[in-house]
Formats: structure tokens, C-alpha cells, sequence
């Protein structure tokens, strides 16, 4: 790339997303992070080591309103996108209520809402910025949970069909923009300490920043700033997780 490259990332407060600013930030991109709770600390003292580099961009993917501000700004300032990486999810505290309990509908439209229809409007608004990158990617943090060949699960209604939703959404585009060059990554991250239901899972494999690296690896496959060595088939669309385990859909 001769020019700067340009990355966007929504969700970037913290957990996962924080993890990716600070990666592309360590290989000298510019880095456009969505916020969505702008009182959440992170960010703030991240853009003091990396004042010209990272771009704090207010960013609510469930508004499509918020959306566009988002896009303006970065059109405004740069005028093109290389990468986007649409890592805003959420879950609920109802997701783990089975068919003999009643649902909270509400909460499962929400979760529906941000983690499936979220990235198409994030896409729509953004693609002609990405149409004048040198890259031309999109990556979609997705799940395992969104695995319908996979699923043993008996409840997570919400959360498992927003990722299955997430990740049919991605090969109705691939089959649009791939004829056009542009290249999909849509991964599983693994099982991230994040915060995603309100407080950090200490539970889980990976802190955010190793599962950060082990994301960019991936997502920056088949160019200059990915030291992974392996040949990626651009047009066959898969959902590969951290250990790039293949996963059916």
C-alpha cells in the first residue's frame, strides 16, 4: 500500500475490539475505532500514545444514523477505508433461558439487532469508502455459536441465531463484492475474556489482547503485515477460528 492504511473497527472500546486498535496501531495503521460507551476509559489513554494515529469515532451500529456520522467523518478526513472489521457484538443474561421458559423478546431483538443487522448497516454506509481502498476487506467477528452444522446447545436463542444470521449476511455479500475484488475473513475468536454480558468472563481461554493477535494474524492474511503462512482460497468463504479450524456453517 503507498498510501496510509486505514482500518475501521467498531466495538472498539474494549475486550476484542480494544485488542485490534492497539495491534493495527503497533504495525503503523490509522486506525478508526467505533465507541460505543465513551465514558469507558481505554481509548482515551490510548490515543495518548498514539495521538495522530488513532481516530476515537462515536459509533452505535443499531443506529443507522450513527452510522453515517461515523462515515462522514472518516470520509471527511482520509476519504477511503482498507479494512473493516465489524467486531461490535452483544449478548443478554436471558440468552440462557431454554423453550420451557418464557423468552424475553426484547432482549433477543436487541442482540439481533447489533450482531446481525448491525455489520449490513456498517457495510452499506461504509462500502463506498472501502471501494476506494487499496485492500477491498471485510472481516466479521462471528462465532461458533453461529454454527448450525456445530450447535449442542439448548438454549441461546438470541445470541446463536444473531451469529447465524451474521454469517449468512456475509455470503449474500461475498457473492455480491467478490466478482468486484473484495476479499472476507469471518472468524472465531475463541473463547475471549470480554465484556461482553456486562463484565469481564475470567473464565474463558484468552485474554483480549493474545486473542487481538491471533484476529490481525488472520484478518491481514495474504499481505505485508500478517506473518501467517498459510494460502488463503479468497474464493471460498469460511468460517475459521482462531486456530484456523475450519467450522460448518
Amino acid at each position: 500500500m503507498n498510501k496510509t492504511p486505514v482500518v475501521v473497527i467498531t466495538g472498539a472500546d474494549r475486550g476484542l475490539g480494544f485488542g485490534l486498535c492497539k495491534n493495527f496501531l503497533e504495525k503503523g495503521w490509522l486506525v478508526y475505532a467505533g465507541q460505543y460507551i465513551p465514558d469507558w476509559p481505554e481509548l482515551s489513554s490510548l490515543s495518548e500514545k498514539y495521538p495522530e494515529k488513532l481516530r476515537i469515532v462515536p459509533l452505535d451500529v443499531s443506529s443507522i444514523e450513527s452510522v453515517k456520522k461515523a462515515a462522514e467523518k472518516v470520509g471527511k478526513e482520509v476519504g477511503y477505508v482498507d479494512v473493516l472489521i465489524n467486531n461490535a457484538g452483544i449478548t443478554a443474561p436471558t440468552n440462557k433461558l431454554d423453550i420451557r421458559e418464557q423468552q424475553n423478546y426484547d432482549d433477543i431483538h436487541r442482540v439481533y439487532d447489533v450482531n446481525a443487522l448491525g455489520p449490513i448497516r456498517v457495510m452499506e454506509v461504509f462500502l463506498p469508502l472501502v471501494d476506494k481502498g487499496s485492500l477491498k476487506r471485510l472481516c466479521f467477528v462471528s462465532s461458533e455459536a453461529g454454527s448450525i452444522g456445530a450447535c449442542e446447545r439448548t438454549a441461546w436463542y438470541g445470541y446463536c441465531m444473531s451469529k447465524a444470521a451474521l454469517n449468512m449476511a456475509v455470503k449474500i455479500t461475498f457473492n455480491r463484492l467478490r466478482p468486484e475484488g473484495y476479499t472476507f475473513r469471518v472468524y472465531h475468536p475463541g473463547w475471549v475474556r470480554s465484556y461482553m454480558s456486562g463484565k469481564k468472563n475470567y473464565e474463558a481461554d484468552l485474554e483480549p489482547e493474545e486473542a487481538a493477535r491471533y484476529a490481525v494474524n488472520y484478518f491481514m492474511s495474504g499481505t505485508e503485515y500478517s506473518e501467517l503462512d498459510k494460502e488463503i482460497d479468497e474464493d471460498n468463504l469460511i468460517l475459521r477460528d482462531y486456530l484456523l479450524n475450519e467450522w460448518p456453517w
